[in-house]
């Protein structure tokens, strides 16, 4: 029989996500009990019914701008819209659900004195002067612009959780998370990786802004759930900010012709103009997180995009 005091109690918001569905799969197989709490605003159903049927999984409908009273020994803070479709949506609950969210959570680990984590972004860097990027850049964001509610909703979660960690002795980790892919991404969420599969898959015209030359570093979810989980089994003594992604560039050009070839779609490119404040360049330095846990990538982009296209085909036929 597992020791109760012996298991770790993980609340994630935002667990019903992309990545957020990912990390419940992999607490769950590490042998912990997990608490998704998710709003559905873009998390989805679909992405933890496998995970149902575990005594040791429980999900509720949860909103973090508003507080929620459990017993937890972990926090994984990951709730907030990430795509421009879906932040821009409603970009004043953006800027809530990233503010208020990070408030809520913080008291909640405060009161339990818990180890909390925020999926904070590579947004925070905004459209950067620096390349690649690492961790003591402060950014080039527009405050004003129609992704602020995200860059700087994001921003202030940092400021909260770097506050609370010098005012209250909080246990914190904060990870700064670079372009991400992999099953369960959500179809229509504007991002570059599920629009071009979607696109191909479809026989649609593939969208390239731009002149297509613009760059992203593109990490498998796999990968990126792994440096979630080494994150945050160190000590107390490693806060971060930890850039976590795949160092990797490629063009969004070089991206749309290796998912036609791996799809056998005969879609062609058509060139569209570049939105506001759409950075020109994206890659992390991910130097940090290979000293401190000892990670890095090891999925290749092909290899990645395979499983991805994979899942977007089964999504398509169903």
């Amino acid at each position: 029989m597992r020791d109760y005091f012996e298991t770790e109690q993980i609340l994630i918001t935002g667990g019903a996500g992309f990545i957020g569905s990912h990390l419940c799969e992999r607490l769950l197989a590490d042998g912990n009990d997990v608490i998704c709490a998710d709003n559905y605003f873009t998390g989805r159903r679909e992405n933890i019914a496998h995970l149902m049927g575990d005594v040791r999984f429980e999900t509720m409908r949860h909103d973090v701008t508003f507080p929620l009273y459990l017993e937890v020994s972990q926090i994984y803070n990951l709730a907030c819209p990430a795509s421009p479709v879906h932040y821009q949506h409603d970009p004043v609950q953006t800027t809530k659900t990233s503010v208020h969210g990070a408030i809520n959570m913080l008291g909640l680990a405060k009161r339990l004195r818990a180890k909390i984590f925020q999926a904070s972004t590579s947004e925070v860097y905004g459209d950067p002067e620096i390349h690649p990027q690492t961790e003591d850049y402060w950014g080039r964001v527009n405050p004003i612009g129609i992704r602020s509610c995200y860059d700087e909703g994001k921003r202030c979660a940092e400021t909260l959780f770097f506050d609370y960690h010098r005012q209250h002795n909080l246990e914190i980790k904060v990870a700064r998370i670079f372009n991400t892919y992999g099953p369960r991404m959500h179809p229509n969420d504007g991002r570059v990786v599920s629009n071009f599969i979607v696109q191909a898959l479809s026989g649609e015209n593939i969208t390239i802004y731009g002149d297509g030359l613009q760059t992203r570093s593109f990490c498998y979810v796999d990968d990126l759930i792994e440096a979630f989980v080494r994150l945050m089994a160190t000590g107390p003594e490693t806060a971060g900010p930890f850039n976590l992604g795949n160092p990797h560039e490629f063009t969004m050009l070089e991206l749309a012709e290796m998912v036609l070839n791996l799809s056998g779609s005969k879609s062609r490119l058509i060139h569209k103009p570049l939105p506001q404040d759409d950075p020109r360049q994206r890659q992390p330095d991910i130097t940090l997180a290979k000293k401190v846990i000892d990670w890095e990538p090891t999925v290749a982009l092909e290899d990645g995009l395979k499983e991805t296209i994979k899942y977007f085909r089964k999504q398509l036929q169903a």
